[in-house]
């Protein structure tokens, strides 16, 4: 843990976590108010309706709508096997191989099971939301109990042992496994999670205790609720940095708000008291993300061009399919020769590159156009660089070696979504094509349509409303066009600037009457 903190601008209506290594924000996390997002809760319910038809249940939660309860949702102890319900916020992916074994023999073991005789109206059970309530549909809910950590998510409703599939090395596989075996003392379940690959036996018996501690005190809560209820919330953003990056990734956390402190305080008290010493409150008057200069950075971040300390540069553009990343030497001229300018400015890029990618949580396919190098030995550095680059990065990276052309493809798992689609809405002008046509074009498009339309016109003359810029180019620079218009239909065409219409609008009218 070299120098890594965690610095929280809690504010009311939104906040922000960084965690910052070296000085420099690495990871940046934001969660704002409004959006009811409820999955990952856990409440005590009442069984509403059963409905035999649809195999499925009404449980009031406590929520503006009842949430919804499919027959294979529901944990009872009339079965050895069970599915288990995993948060994807949370969890997302990584053990979908494990779930679709017990699914598929929950499915047949369930075939002739009628929800009646499972649940009925009136009943109290611990739920937890699996999808939030969308409109007038209300949440979906599940008895299958997960709750996810860092490294492990603990599924009280089964005693199995399972491991990330993502995690593909056999020993580590078996390693992690023999780890959770030995440590565990009940017949509660769990999964390894991808995060666990290379971490110690006392980290993961941590987690465990800490998952442990939560579940007694949910079933405690439950037992002294009355239905409906919340038993338990999943953390805010906040909680979630203590959880995941504060017992594993730094050694300090920094927070702006007293009562967000005393939160935090207060959970590290009930299940990890060593801890409390590493969290301090920040009363600076400066606003936080200022003061720890983070700010600049989260701006860069959601620029398309980024500038290096040399002069070069690198362009990062967002497909649906992959990210393409383009370096370039730009106002950077070198002081030797040629290749050592080239070399000079991918390897400044190679930084900025990982950089970039971590806190804009870039995932995919990802593939970068390094300058071209002549020398074999300059495309090794360079790949290296990068390999070391991304060593400190928590997300699972595999990087493939220079192609001839100076590429480099490497993948990188996705966590949450990216940066620039958390911060920023698609472009209401150019509605996120990225580019407008030019004034020029627009000009000869209009001219090409009233000539195509022109045998058609059965007014006089004609007035054409265009935005300001484009009418002040046909009556300027392009008007050569308009008058050839105007000799070929044989109309006057009288043009009129129109503030409200987007540069590529314009409208043909007909004038009639004397």
């Amino acid at each position: 843990m070299a120098n890594k903190q965690i610095i929280i601008n809690d504010m009311p209506h939104e906040t922000r976590v960084a965690l910052v290594e070296e000085g420099n924000i690495v990871e940046l996390f934001i969660e704002r108010r409004g959006a009811s997002d409820s999955s990952g809760n856990i409440y005590k319910g009442r069984v509403q309706r059963v409905l035999p038809g649809m195999q499925a249940a009404f449980v009031d939660v406590g929520l503006s709508q009842a949430g919804f309860l499919y027959v294979n949702d529901i944990n009872t102890e009339n079965y050895e096997e069970m599915d288990h319900f995993l948060t994807e916020n949370d969890v997302g992916d990584e053990i979908k191989g494990q779930n679709t074994n017990i699914n598929s023999k929950n499915s047949a073991n369930r075939g002739d099971v009628n929800i009646v005789d499972l649940i009925k109206e009136g009943q109290e059970m611990l739920v937890q939301v699996a999808k939030s309530p969308m409109g007038t549909k209300g949440a979906r809910i599940t008895s299958h109990i997960s709750l996810p950590g860092r490294f492990l998510v603990l599924m009280p409703s089964s005693n199995h042992i399972g491991v990330s599939r993502r995690i593909e090395d056999d020993l580590e596989r078996a390693r992690l496994k023999e780890i959770v075996a030995q440590i565990r003392k009940d017949q509660l379940g769990y999964i390894v999670r991808t995060a666990a690959e290379g971490t110690t036996s006392e980290k993961i018996a941590q987690e465990m205790d800490f998952l442990k501690n939560l579940w007694c005190s949910i079933q405690l809560k439950y037992q002294s609720s009355h239905a409906p209820c919340l038993i338990h919330q999943e953390l805010d953003i906040s909680l979630r940095a203590v959880r995941d990056l504060l017992v594993h990734e730094a050694e300090k956390l920094i927070i702006d708000s007293r009562s967000g402190c005393q939160e935090i305080v207060s959970f590290l008290d009930t299940f990890m008291p060593n801890l409390k010493d590493s969290v301090e409150l920040y009363e600076g008057s400066e606003p936080i993300f200022d003061a720890y200069n983070l700010e600049g950075d989260i701006f860069r971040a959601l620029k398309r061009k980024i500038w290096l300390k040399s002069g070069g540069y690198i362009v990062i553009e967002h497909t649906e399919a992959l990210v393409a990343i383009d370096v370039n030497t730009g106002r950077y001229v070198g002081k030797h020769n040629l290749e050592e300018t080239i070399l000079k400015t991918n390897l400044e890029a190679v930084k900025e590159i990982a950089f970039q990618i971590r806190l804009r949580d870039l995932g995919g396919i990802i593939i970068i156009d390094f300058i071209d190098m002549e020398k074999k030995s300059n495309q090794e550095k360079v790949f290296h660089a990068l390999n070391e680059a991304f060593a400190k990065d928590r997300s699972k990276t595999h990087i493939l070696e220079m192609s001839e052309m100076g590429l480099i493809q490497m993948t990188r798992k996705r966590i949450r979504q990216p940066l620039t689609r958390q911060l920023c809405s698609a472009c209401f002008y150019c509605e996120g094509e990225g580019h407008l046509l030019s004034s020029q074009t627009i000009c000869y498009n209009i001219h090409r349509d009233i000539l195509r339309n022109a045998r058609d016109m059965t007014g006089g003359g004609l007035t054409l409303k265009v935005n300001p810029q484009i009418a002040e180019l046909l009556l300027g620079e392009e008007s050569h066009i308009i008058a050839f218009l105007e000799k070929s239909i044989g109309r006057q065409v009288t043009i009129y600037p129109e503030n409200s219409f987007h540069l590529e609008e314009f409208d043909v009218l007909e004038n009639f009457g004397a």
